[in-house]
């Protein structure tokens, strides 16, 4: 049994989890396809299509786009109806293939799968993981090769594999660890053979008892631990999950890599068996769509591609009017205003909220409570930080390390003044970021003359 050690800060948020009861339901074929370029951090991928052209599911339509990339694959077979832009999560228009399908869902010619991984060259396996265009699928949506590429000098010795699912209402790798814990513990020992280590842990909380027990009884006889942990949000953070388990404390602007981690989503586990064993590209995932207005909450396996409205369709549709329609979870997804936003590789929730749900309120001036110190699970000073941001001192919250903040919205959900705390790190992060950009893009320019 490993000894957990409880990281700073967090909360215990009500956890809505009700879509958990039913099997993953496989979402049936649809007419159309609209299939984003971008489904990852990073550079797009490299339309490799033309519109006209015929395709076969799990064809590539896109290649990476620069070492931190991702290729993109068809969702069925079918003709590119179009090529053109859609509307992100986030707001932002990225460029998209139409997929108009046959009907016929042809398979392209998988990938060969690997007979006998366990013996097969870790850098061949590894090669794999990026054909498929696995991205990591608790939402993060960085290129999962690579995070399977650490620098020469520093060594990896723990793999710990996130089934912890602390966001509330979301089920969806509940749902996979009950239905498919094979996949997931061999999907482990492939990444420990990529990465030449022993150590495997499978992190989950205790709200999950069948899932501990069913992951328990896959895992025996192969090395691979299942840790139960007491539940707290943001537990499945990186950071907070390396140090529960660990101890180990990520330096500020480093990654889990520095500590000699890697952390993967089991979602993204299970990917990574299925691209080595049966050649299968990431096209599909599991999402969860729920909230009080859906008529069948559930846990549905969508094609990449299909649009939120037809995903509500397949869900019986709604019982009311949503108020808000949340994608992602209820702590950290992001409000969307328009349902004609794909399912993509990293969209692990479809949330709506109905009108008596919803508080509407004005933010006030910070009361100097420090609630939001004690709970910032990154063990920083969100009112001083947010104050910061509102008189656009950018800098200076550089320098308070704005750049940590991993946007949990532990501060903002405590906040009794009800102050956008997480919308004043966004805005900051962002801002920061785009100096940096700004600088680099100068200096290469002046590197030219």
């Amino acid at each position: 049994m490993i000894t957990q050690i409880r990281f700073y800060g967090g909360i215990h948020p009500s956890e809505g989890k009700v879509s958990n009861k039913e099997d993953i339901i496989n979402a049936p074929l649809q007419e159309l396809y609209t299939v984003p370029l971008q489904q990852h951090i990073g550079a797009p991928a490299k339309m490799v299509v033309q519109k006209g052209d015929h395709v076969l599911r799990g064809q590539l339509l896109g290649e990476p786009g620069g070492f931190v990339s991702a290729a993109v694959h068809s969702p069925t077979s079918g003709t590119v109806k179009d090529v053109t832009t859609c509307l992100g999560p986030a707001g932002a228009t990225l460029p998209a293939v139409v997929i108009e399908s046959d009907g016929e869902d042809k398979a392209a010619d998988p990938l060969p799968p690997f007979e006998n991984w366990q013996d097969a060259d870790p850098a061949a396996l590894k090669a794999r993981v990026g054909e498929a265009g696995i991205v990591g699928m608790g939402g993060a949506t960085f290129p999962t090769f690579v995070k399977l590429s650490p620098p020469p000098n520093v060594k990896i010795d723990t793999i710990i594999l996130d089934g912890v699912e602390c966001e509330p209402c979301l089920t969806a790798d509940h749902r996979l660890m009950l239905e498919t814990p094979e996949k997931i513990v061999k999907g482990a020992q492939i990444i420990g053979r990529i990465l030449g280590v022993k150590r495997i842990i499978i992190a989950i909380e205790l709200n999950k008892p069948d899932a501990i027990e069913t992951m328990t009884k896959a895992a025996e006889g192969t090395g691979v631990e299942v840790a139960p942990l007491v539940v707290r949000y943001p537990q499945g953070a990186e950071k907070q999950l390396i140090y529960a388990l660990t101890g180990r404390k990520v330096p500020s602007g480093g990654l889990p890599a520095a500590v000699g981690c890697v952390v993967s989503n089991v979602g993204t586990t299970a990917a990574i068996y299925e691209a080595v064993c049966l050649g299968k590209p990431l096209y599909e995932r599991v999402t969860t769509v729920t909230g009080t207005p859906v008529v069948k909450p559930g846990n549905y396996r969508f094609r990449v591609g299909t649009l939120y409205r037809t995903a509500l369709e397949l869900c019986g549709g709604v019982s009311e009017d949503p108020a808000k329609i949340i994608s992602g979870g209820p702590m950290m997804g992001m409000a969307v205003y328009s349902l004609d936003i794909p399912v993509m590789k990293g969209t692990s929730g479809i949330l709506l909220l109905s009108r008596d749900e919803l508080v509407q309120y004005s933010p006030s001036a910070c009361l100097r409570c420090g609630r939001c110190n004690d709970v910032c699970p990154m063990s920083m000073m969100p009112g001083i930080l947010s104050a910061q941001i509102e008189h656009q001192k950018f800098e200076l919250a550089e320098k308070w390390h704005v750049m940590d903040c991993i946007e949990c919205g532990s501060c903002a959900y405590i906040c009794p003044a009800g102050r956008p705390l997480v919308q004043h790190m966004r805005r900051a992060k962002a801002v920061v970021n785009a100096k940096k950009r700004a600088a680099a893009a100068a200096a290469a320019a002046a590197a030219k003359k």
